[in-house]
């Protein structure tokens, strides 16, 4: 419940949400055409080029080949880990969601290091008198696709088996159905219901996937269209083949998102829900009980083979020479300098889209939602690739790299922060709202006593990875990085570009474990927060 006053607050927060992260995601490639008087290719004539319409090509087969095979594992996964009775399973699910947090170069390390030519499979294999396999190209993607995303669906099919009213568990125990007729009648529907959610959404991050791309990509062959914007800028020098490629990327990853959207689903759910674990009284299964163990294994194998090679060749480098760097300690300054800011600034602009969704009317619901989905249908690198443009035409892009990146990174957020502060300002508003009514709670006064107590935990945790994000992230500082303007990601792919692996494992390790200390702290503090409140 809302005074009169409140409610037309909200409306204005969520306007101004929705123009803040409209205009800086879409702006640039708006006024790039009226400020520079460059004007993208004829499409047509973009798409008669061979190389272009392979390079369109391969985009599309990988993210479909990504997003079934990553179906094809986490679908399982997720009804695993909700049918398994042990004791741990909280534990697993924490860990099925390191690879949302982990920076995608680090995670990409990580898979060189076990499938790469050089890494435990080639070893094994050339001691078994086999040659050593290539994890570059379309294979090595697509495992890094699954490796990232595998975890998300089953996070995604967690969440709504999880949403499966407890009276229908109870039905399914009382009359003693069989696993299948269980997978039939309660958890098939509750899957369904998640499948073009998780489908689509795994579709378009593999569509806007630049990180592991770039890194496994391994030449022309295997180029997606987000990476040939970042070849057109950073390598040719070709701005208007930059732009109607930015455009088409926009196009392919709107059109993969358009079944989600029309079915009404939420492109600001990215796997972040922590749905209770119903009891569930159905009858178990001792086959049952083993593929789960399997599937599960499976999966754990996936995740934690790559990160402990990660540790095992960062450990062996030389960490002390590497903190002792001085253009280490550059880019890590650099990295928190941008870091911070962009993390408050995504927040605030993560609560104000929250506040108006909550209580500011259809309008400003549709902006706030609209806002959440434009982060993912207008990559980061497409958005790097329209400000470079628009700055290069206007201004000085090395002074004002920094600024651009830091914004970039705080809309880069917005799904997150939106997904986490929106269900607590719903349930603060549905337990006491009437109550701050009657007592004429309006503006900050109602802020600070309503929503700012329910608001503590998940600030905590939405700082966290708002963080976490901003410190392990590429693909908007790929362009505008120069030898005054390095961030960690970036002196970890130049190192990697030069050869020199040992440093760039050690890197890694860092920037892992650092991003998830970030994490764990904010976890801790949100814990903390949420006891202190009850």
């Amino acid at each position: 419940m809302l005074a009169p006053a409140d409610r037309r607050l909200r409306r204005a927060l969520g306007l101004a949400g929705g123009l803040v992260a409209f205009g800086f995601l879409a702006g640039a490639l708006l006024a790039v055409p009226l400020v520079t008087g460059l004007w993208p290719a004829a499409p047509l004539a973009l798409l008669q080029d061979p190389y272009l319409r392979g390079i369109v090509a391969f985009t599309l087969e990988q993210a479909a080949l990504s997003a079934l095979l990553s179906l094809a594992l986490g679908i399982p996964l997720g009804l695993a880990l909700h049918r398994t009775r042990l004791p741990g399973r909280a534990f697993v699910l924490r860990l099925f969601l390191v690879p949302q947090a982990l920076p995608p170069l680090v995670g990409a390390l990580g898979l060189l290091a076990v499938f790469g030519r050089g890494g435990w499979l080639g070893d094994a294999f050339a001691l078994a008198g086999l040659p050593r396999p290539s994890i570059y190209g379309l294979a090595g993607i697509l495992l890094a696709h699954v490796f990232f995303n595998a975890a998300l669906v089953a996070r995604l099919v967690y969440g709504a088996l999880g949403a499966v009213p407890h009276e229908s568990w109870r039905i399914a125990g009382q009359l003693g159905l069989s696993p299948l007729a269980v997978l039939r009648h309660v958890e098939g529907p509750a899957v369904l219901r998640a499948l073009p959610q998780a489908a689509s959404l795994v579709f378009a991050l593999c569509v806007t996937s630049f990180t592991l791309v770039l890194v496994l990509g391994g030449g022309p062959a295997a180029t997606t269209v987000e990476v040939a914007v970042y070849q057109a800028l950073r390598y040719d020098f070709d701005p208007g083949r930059a732009l109607a490629l930015a455009l088409l990327q926009i196009g392919l990853v709107a059109l993969a998102l358009a079944p989600l959207l029309m079915i009404g689903g939420s492109t600001a759910d990215l796997g972040l829900g922590h749905a209770g674990a119903a009891r569930r009284f159905d009858r178990p299964s001792r086959g049952r009980t083993v593929l789960d163990g399997f599937v599960i294994a499976l999966g754990l194998a996936l995740l934690l083979c790559p990160l402990a090679a990660l540790v095992a060749n960062g450990l062996a480098a030389d960490l002390g020479r590497l903190v002792g760097d001085p253009a280490v300690a550059r880019a890590a300054l650099t990295s928190l300098l941008v870091a911070v800011p962009a993390a408050l600034l995504g927040l605030g602009l993560s609560l104000a889209l929250a506040l108006a969704a909550a209580g500011g009317g259809t309008f400003a619901r549709l902006a706030a939602g609209g806002a959440s989905a434009l982060v993912l249908v207008v990559p980061p690198i497409v958005v790097g690739a329209g400000w470079f443009l628009l700055l290069r035409g206007t201004g000085d892009v090395a002074r004002l790299a920094p600024v651009v990146v830091v914004v970039a990174q705080a809309v880069l957020i917005l799904p997150y922060g939106v997904r986490l502060f929106l269900p607590a300002i719903v349930e603060a508003d549905r337990r006491h709202g009437r109550l701050a009514l009657g007592l004429g709670l309006t503006g900050w006064a109602r802020l600070r006593h309503l929503e700012g107590p329910a608001l503590r935990r998940p600030a905590s945790l939405a700082l966290g990875l708002a963080l976490a994000v901003s410190l392990g992230d590429l693909s908007t500082v790929a362009l505008f990085g120069s030898t005054d303007f390095t961030t960690l990601p970036l002196l970890l792919l130049q190192r990697m570009g030069s050869y020199r692996s040992a440093d760039a494992a050690g890197l890694a390790l860092l920037l892992g474990l650092g991003v998830l200390a970030v994490l764990l702290a904010a976890e801790v503090s949100g814990r903390q927060r949420g006891e202190t409140r009850a």
